[in-house]
């Protein structure tokens, strides 16, 4: 038996550097900022401002129309149109959320990308 040789080892020995990490490996570097890319971060941003402006005044113009259904029973008509505005609202966060949230993103990355 001794001609034989010694039988494998059970676990797979390590490559030098970080365990787990394959030799070699190198984290990709970001890509480099285009000018539509700085473009496309300011139209995001202006369009989160403008959507949470015009939700800003729908609130106020809701609040108004409440006012004036409460003062006379004629113009209820009002206290419907607040709820739709509120519909409106309720309906215009996500779309603001998805605007604001990438462009503030992308407006840092330019800004540290330019430091």
């Amino acid at each position: 038996m001794p001609d034989q040789p010694p039988p494998p080892p059970p676990y797979r020995p390590q490559t030098p550097g970080a365990p787990g990490v394959p030799w070699g490996f190198v984290p990709p570097r970001d890509r480099e900022i285009t000018p539509g890319y700085r473009r496309r971060a300011a139209i995001l941003t202006w369009a989160a401002i403008v959507q949470g402006a015009l939700m800003a005044v729908a609130l106020v113009v809701s609040i108004v129309f409440l006012i004036r259904a409460d003062q006379d029973t004629r113009n209820a008509a009002y206290g419907y149109l607040a709820l739709v505005l509120w519909v409106g609202i309720a309906a215009g966060v996500p779309v603001l959320l998805a605007l604001a949230i990438p462009g503030a993103r992308m407006r840092r990355r330019v800004r540290e990308q330019q430091r």
